[in-house]
């Protein structure tokens, strides 16, 4: 199961790397036909504005700004998990500057291709992006002051062994900030296990309370959630794959889609 649900994630995500960032937003989480009613952007936030921002890197498949709330300063040595084309290791890249080191990982080549490409082109020799897979990092351990991530943890089959590799790879007082998709109480199974969902930042997603308290028990200390944003989805989703009770427990947030920003700090030890 947990081979399968990463087959469609890497596949997914290989289709999106060779679309524009329009071709993103105009259909269901980046992949046309699935759901095509369906705008991904109720999920992005505006980079524009951000310093080190680099619009070919950028395919609108964030749900937040993690490096917004992360602490990064310069000359510290920064991971991004999943980081697709490269769109929040080249923001992260601004503020460390010359001095400090951003690493992007990824396990879907075309994302890896993609995101080489850009920081070819930006010239950076202190970014650079390696293959492998989040639940079991090919990276020394207590090697990084902050692991940022955006939208991608939720994908993710097994979150205890994804933050525990966090907690390895940071040094010792090192920190995390992620973006990720959250759920509030109980979301249907039909809809959290849908495949096309899934690869599309929902169905992977598990209960709020659940993920801080995987947080916690990892080890983390001072776990914070700095942003909480309501995820709108529109009718026609959701009278795809809930019922009209589900559906009135759903606009009155008895049950709900969350994007949330949250930070923890390992241990000095």
């Amino acid at each position: 199961m947990e081979k399968n649900i990463k087959s469609v994630v890497k596949d997914t995500y290989t289709v999106i790397a060779r679309q524009s960032k329009e071709q993103n937003e105009t259909s269901c989480c980046g992949v046309g036909g699935c759901c095509s009613t369906v705008d991904y952007a109720v999920f992005s936030e505006n980079y524009r504005q951000l310093k080190g921002y680099h619009e070919d890197a950028d395919l609108g498949l964030g749900c937040g700004i993690p490096t917004q709330f992360a602490s990064i300063k310069e000359g510290d040595s920064v991971l991004d998990l999943g980081s697709g084309a490269g769109n929040d290791c080249f923001v992260a890249r601004a503020i460390v500057g010359e001095t400090g080191r951003v690493v992007g990982i990824d396990f879907t080549d075309a994302m890896l291709e993609k995101a080489r490409k850009n920081n070819t082109k930006l010239g950076f020799q202190n970014v650079e992006f390696v293959k492998g897979d989040i639940e079991d990092m090919p990276l020394e351990d207590n090697q990084f002051d902050v692991v940022i991530s955006n939208c991608v943890l939720n994908l993710v089959p097994d979150k205890r062994k994804a933050f525990a590799e966090i907690k390895r790879v940071l040094k010792p007082g090192g920190h995390f900030c992620v973006s990720d998709v959250v759920v509030k109480g109980n979301l249907p199974e039909k809809l959290k296990n849908d495949a096309e969902m899934y690869a599309g930042c929902v169905s992977g997603a598990i209960e709020m309370q659940e993920y801080l308290d995987i947080i916690r028990e990892t080890g983390f200390q001072s776990v914070t959630v700095h942003k909480q944003k309501e995820v709108q989805l529109p009718q026609e989703i959701l009278q795809k794959y809930l019922n009209e009770e589900e559906i009135r427990q759903f606009n009155q947030k008895e049950i709900g889609i969350f994007s949330i920003t949250v930070a923890a700090e390992k241990a000095i030890e």
